[in-house]
């Protein structure tokens, strides 16, 4: 049976597709991943002829999950795709929550999080955390902020991913991992390790 990763925000810009595209290269040289592009407009899903070594499914096969032959799936969804949500997080074993770091950013997922645990309530074996996604060095992550997320009931992962020109270029120039940014290479290893704890445990 393939593990399940869903990376859902039902709010735009927070870096979902970005996330899950590195996610799934972190993993692919030691297992067999899929990453499942369940957005209709398929910016994933066009670009997987620039990582041919990675299966990159359309959003087509979202009813096929549940049959795929892979050791992975990372689900990539949209912020519109919040009727079928809670089926996907039924299907998975870890939510992963991005947020920036920002006041209304982190208000704005309580919707998802929500979300979260009604699915929570039906499957227990579901797992969740936020991961704080696109900070910016300067700005920094303020502590209400922090506040704000670890009071959300649902964990808060300790590896923040910064907000990096490599990172935002990463669908082009085939993911952090073959460039030669190594914070950045770090940052997405850590949190890919992280989730595997999760699942784990």
């Amino acid at each position: 049976m393939a593990k399940i990763i869903t990376i859902a925000h039902q709010k735009g810009g927070v870096g979902k597709s970005t996330l899950a595209l590195n996610l799934a290269l972190c993993f692919q040289d030691q297992l067999s991943v899929a990453l499942v592009d369940s957005d209709l407009q398929g910016s994933l899903y066009h670009a997987r002829e620039d990582f041919p070594d990675l299966e990159i499914l359309a959003a087509e096969k979202v009813s096929d999950i549940p049959k795929l032959d892979y050791d992975l799936i990372i689900i990539d969804t949209p912020p519109y795709l919040s009727n079928k949500l809670t089926d996907l997080f039924l299907l998975s074993d870890f939510v992963l929550v991005p947020t920036k770091a920002g006041f209304f950013d982190v208000m704005a997922i309580r919707a998802t999080l929500t979300l979260i645990r009604f699915a929570q309530a039906k499957k227990p074996s579901l797992k969740a955390g936020i991961a704080l996604n696109m900070i910016k060095y300067r700005s920094g992550v303020t502590k209400d902020v922090s506040e704000l997320l670890q009071d959300m009931g649902t964990p808060l992962l300790k590896t923040m991913i910064h907000d990096r020109v490599s990172i935002t270029r990463s669908a082009i120039t085939a993911g952090i991992l073959s460039g030669s940014d190594l914070k950045a290479k770090e940052e997405f290893t850590s949190l890919a390790e992280e989730v595997v704890d999760y699942i784990s445990a």
